[in-house]
């Protein structure tokens, strides 16, 4: 059974930074792409960024591409999200996924098999 444990949210004012952090269990999470994804109040979930298995490619949604970097270590089994220039509407309930082996698809979220429990970022104006 994987775990993925999201650390890192909290409270900033808009133009600061935060990173979040996701710490897997088990010795596959080097085999896997990850993804981060955000819920806002009354809306959907919604792609922010993913990584293939070995952080050579990255992928990014278009309201946060420039401003936001995502890594992995997997000798620490860490999913990063490096995340700057923040807004008010980046606020929303942060999640890491891991995506399923056999898709090319990383920004649709029935492609990741297992999700962690969230970290809540709130951006003040």
């Amino acid at each position: 059974q994987v775990q993925l444990v999201e650390s890192g949210g909290g409270l900033v004012q808009a133009g600061g930074s935060l990173r979040l952090s996701c710490t897997a269990s088990g010795r596959t999470f080097s085999s896997y792409a990850m993804g981060w994804f955000r819920q806002a109040p009354g809306k959907e979930r919604e792609f922010v960024a993913a990584i293939n298995w070995i952080g050579t490619n990255t992928y990014y949604s278009a309201s946060v591409k420039g401003r936001f970097t995502i890594s992995r270590d997997n000798a620490k089994n860490t999913l990063n999200l490096q995340m700057n220039s923040l807004k008010p509407e980046d606020t929303a309930v942060y999640y890491c996924a891991r995506r399923r082996t056999g898709y090319s698809d990383y920004y649709a979220s029935d492609k990741y098999d297992y999700w962690g429990q969230g970290t809540q970022v709130t951006v003040s104006s």
